[in-house]
């Protein structure tokens, strides 16, 4: 009986020690625990959630990934094990034990901090953590640490302000998903920090973020702040002390101020994030669309005698790609649509500046646009013109150019898409009344009307039934009139044509195309 119940005793024993567990470890993966009956680790495994196999190393019964992990990643874990001969002869040969986990998530313990001016910035998370990475614009600087910490410090920072911050708990983890932490200095009022910085230059579509020392409902109250001129968009609270404007839209026009009026006052620093002022207004800059992205938009779409093509990949045809576009013109190359161009409209285009090439496109995309003609591309036109890059139109009525030769005898040459349509002789000025030399972007563009001044003389003239008009610097106009003869000078400013030669002429004059009158 004695030697039954050893015998017994130590099948117990042996029965209770060996077993295996898959236990948490501070820098693996998991841990393999195998008892001291419980065999020989044979085999493990590591599946992600779509079956995937993860490659594994095996350190002294700790299990560590040999890919990265995403932090919260689900994996799950099957280790074998095989017992000795005479133990599994009695509980069997092997045993499986499986464990599904997550990788560890390090979050940041808290993202308003109060930092004494001149400290550096510190951030805590809740579990030691072995790289961050942190940063204001889209990517992030990673920065390794020699060993695991729960506080991380930043550095000296400006006395406001805020940064985003990722983290990975392991050395074989990717880094989790970016949080936005903000530091304020010590202050009577709540601090608000703004993003864009106050005094900055603002593209029309960008969203405004303030994030608060204190709660938004303790800070502000109810009242949302207001923003002048209004904007279409709409306040979203991102956070118990983050508050977000998203345009909507277009935004703001160009060269523009905008003012945000706070309900209550706080205290806002300054644009390099070191001054603090108390103050219930906090304004940006609308900086005016540039003058580069107008002329590439212009020819994009058929209203210059040029093309332009991108040195990059193309502006997306998206409200928030085009309005950092129309601030920031991407580089590219503008070149000639048409060979034999002539030389009087090639010496009129300069690159980037303001030229009568340009003006006269604006004129033409007012006009077919339904704006006031003016030639300048104020906020409706650059709200107009974005639209329609957005939707992708093309004018297709091509490129007309008229030129007319002053001296006898006159002339005039109509030019269009890269072919002479027409050659005529003409009147211009008399010398007591003579047409101006340079170049004018037709402003008015009538089949028929009454044309009415006065004569050199002091008298007055009325002569209605005029026909083909198309004006193009004050009162002068290329038109037809019945003359008996063409080719010296006989009007008062205007440039007359034969009737058959006017009609020909007047369809390819719409408003905005150029006149040049030259000796």
């Amino acid at each position: 009986m004695g030697v039954v119940l050893i015998v017994l005793g130590l099948a117990a024993a042996a029965f209770a020690w060996s077993g295996i567990k898959l236990a948490d470890d501070p820098t693996a993966l998991t841990r393999v625990d195998v008892q001291p009956f419980g065999g020989t680790l044979e085999n493990v495994r590591a599946f992600g959630p779509d079956g995937r196999k993860i490659p594994l190393a095996v350190r002294g019964g700790r299990l560590f990934p040999q890919m990265r992990l995403t932090p919260g990643e689900r994996v799950t874990v099957v280790a074998l094990v095989r017992r000795s001969r005479w133990l599994g002869w009695a509980i069997g040969s092997e045993r499986t034990e499986r464990r599904t986990m997550r990788a560890p998530v390090a979050g940041v313990s808290a993202r308003w901090l109060t930092t004494p001016r001149g400290s550096a910035v510190t951030v805590s998370f809740d579990r030691p953590v072995n790289a961050v990475a942190y940063g204001s614009g889209k990517y992030l600087v990673r920065h390794g640490l020699a060993r695991p910490q729960q506080s991380v410090s930043l550095g000296r920072r400006p006395a406001a302000g805020s940064i985003r911050v990722a983290a990975a708990a392991r050395p074989w983890e990717r880094l989790g998903a970016p949080v936005a932490v903000s530091w304020f200095p010590p202050a009577r009022l709540p601090v608000a920090v703004s993003n864009p910085a106050p005094g900055a230059h603002v593209a029309p579509g960008t969203p405004i973020t303030l994030t608060f020392s204190k709660p938004v409902n303790d800070t502000l109250g109810t009242e949302q702040p207001r923003l002048s001129p209004r904007t279409p968009g709409r306040w979203r609270q991102a956070d118990s002390h983050t508050l977000v404007f998203q345009p909507s839209g277009l935004g703001p026009g160009f060269d523009s101020d905008l003012r945000l009026t706070l309900p209550r006052a706080v205290d806002v620093s300054d644009a390099s994030g070191n001054g603090l002022r108390a103050t219930r207004r906090i304004e940006w800059t609308v900086p005016p669309g540039s003058m580069l992205r107008l002329q590439q938009l212009l020819a994009q779409a058929g209203y210059l005698p040029l093309d332009w093509t991108p040195a990059g990949p193309p502006v997306p045809r998206t409200q928030r790609a085009q309005l950092r576009a129309a601030i920031n013109a991407p580089k590219g190359h503008f070149g000639w649509r048409y060979p034999g161009t002539p030389p009087e409209l090639r010496s009129l285009w300069s690159e980037g500046s303001p030229n009568d090439i340009t003006r006269g496109a604006v004129m033409m995309f007012q006009d077919q646009n339904g704006l006031d003609v003016d030639g300048i591309a104020g906020p409706r036109v650059w709200r107009a013109l974005l639209a329609a890059t957005i939707a992708g139109k093309h004018r297709a009525g091509g490129y007309s150019y008229v030129y007319v030769h002053s001296t006898v005898p006159q002339s005039l040459t109509l030019w269009h898409n890269g072919q002479t349509i027409l050659r005529s002789p003409g009147n211009t000025g008399v010398p007591a009344a003579p047409t101006q030399l340079g170049t004018f972007p037709v402003f008015e563009h009538i089949p028929v009307g009454t044309m009415s001044g006065t004569n050199p003389d002091g008298s007055h003239y009325h002569d209605p039934g005029i026909r083909w008009i198309s004006y193009f610097n004050g009162g002068d106009a290329i038109h037809a009139f019945t003359r008996a003869s063409f080719g010296t000078p006989q009007s008062l400013g205007c440039v007359e044509l034969p009737l058959d030669a006017a009609a020909k002429v007047w369809p390819y004059t719409p408003i905005g195309t150029l006149v040049t009158v030259e000796k």
